[in-house]
């Protein structure tokens, strides 16, 4: 058994030290560094919330402002579970680089998942600073695929990151 670690901080670097699979190293870096600007970018997001409704008072704008925390929550989770999994994996079993590259993988397509769900949300059109702009024309070899997603109904969109973070769940329970 290695030395133990405490919290995500420590989970992190431990389970980076601890795995022998290059694919998870690879993603502990960059998911921990992904995950850290979303903790960044929504708490900013929270900050310029409050800003903006801190002469308003009731229970909407409240709501609001704690939506962008369990959103926050919600989509960095995802991004830490395969590390947090790994570095759990590694102090109570020991090394398995089938179990870390599965995860790495997992965690990648999650990743995936996010950014397909952000072009399925895109609106048709939106107004920034006064102007109205709309989505642009889908493109090149990845025209049919950016179709289809603006083709789902904004309201789906968000089930497109939720199967990646039960992907994740998955290949855990099977890897395991």
């Amino acid at each position: 058994m290695s030395e133990a670690y405490s919290g995500v901080f420590g989970a992190v670097p431990y389970a980076f030290r601890q795995s022998q699979s290059r694919a998870f190293r690879v993603y502990a870096v960059l998911g921990g560094l992904l995950a850290g600007l979303l903790a960044v970018f929504f708490t900013f997001a929270l900050v310029v919330s409050i800003a903006t409704t801190a002469n308003l008072s009731g229970g909407t704008v409240t709501f609001v402002r704690s939506v962008f925390v369990f959103l926050g929550f919600l989509v960095t989770a995802p991004l830490l579970a395969p590390i947090l999994l790994v570095a759990r994996h590694h102090r109570r079993e020991g090394s398995d680089a089938r179990y870390d590259t599965a995860l790495a993988a997992s965690g990648a397509g999650y990743l995936v998942t996010l950014y397909l769900g952000a072009v399925a949300s895109m609106p048709a059109e939106f107004t920034t600073d006064g102007e109205v702009t709309t989505r642009p024309e889908p493109s090149g070899v990845t025209a049919p695929l950016v179709d289809a997603l603006y083709a789902l109904p904004e309201s789906l969109s968000l089930l497109l990151p939720l199967a990646g973070a039960v992907g994740i769940y998955l290949v855990h329970r099977w890897f395991r």
